[in-house]
């Protein structure tokens, strides 16, 4: 049995999880971002390792054959994987894990491992997402309408996740991220494992 837990992490575009999951791995313990594999090219600041793990075509290719992803998809033109072998050495070290992963993602790991630990991240609302997308500066009005109409999709995928967490005030949530994971900390399964030298000094 695995000592740490698996947290996916789900949201549309706009709704802030890159934030806020960068922030609860700062302020918690024993907790990181499972580093994806990625088709697509880096973008300015981004460090390969880092950031993603940036691969051609040829090679993500040859990983979906020898199965080494526990998921990947398909998004905006690019591939996206998890690499199975980093995530299970992580969690064997006693280590929690955190994928930033889509609703796609998020379903086929669950089949594999259905002792993860699911959380979605809302938006407070439509008007704010859409604020969210257009005040990045980056993109036009086209590209920002594509962004919003992926976003509602993801959105209507909400109940399969077992958490929901309104990114409203940035701190708040913040919270309730970081005590989704104090509280999964002290379930039996995961105690039974982290503390197995104190339960066997206690009962011998």
């Amino acid at each position: 049995m695995n000592a740490g837990t698996l947290y996916i992490v789900a949201a549309p575009s706009g709704a802030g999880k890159t934030s806020l999951v960068k922030s609860l791995v700062e302020t918690t313990p024993d907790i990181a971002v499972s580093v994806s594999h990625t088709t697509r090219p880096p973008r300015p600041g981004e460090r390969d390792g880092a950031h993603y793990h940036f691969v051609s075509p040829d090679t993500f290719a040859t990983m979906i054959a020898e199965d080494a992803f526990l998921e990947q998809a398909q998004v905006f033109g690019h591939r996206y994987g998890t690499s199975r072998a980093a995530v299970s050495t992580s969690l064997r070290a006693g280590r929690d894990v955190i994928l930033e992963i889509d609703w796609q993602g998020a379903r086929q790991v669950r089949a594999l491992l259905p002792d993860s630990a699911t959380i979605f991240i809302l938006p407070p609302s439509r008007h704010a997402l859409r604020e969210r997308l257009a005040g990045r500066g980056q993109d036009g009005p086209e590209i920002i309408e594509r962004r919003m109409a992926a976003a509602l999709d993801e959105l209507s995928h909400h109940a399969e996740f077992d958490y929901l967490v309104v990114n409203d005030q940035f701190a708040a949530a913040l919270d309730a991220l970081r005590a989704i994971v104090i509280a999964n900390r002290q379930r039996r399964a995961a105690q039974l494992e982290r503390q197995r030298e104190l339960l066997r000094s206690l009962l011998s």
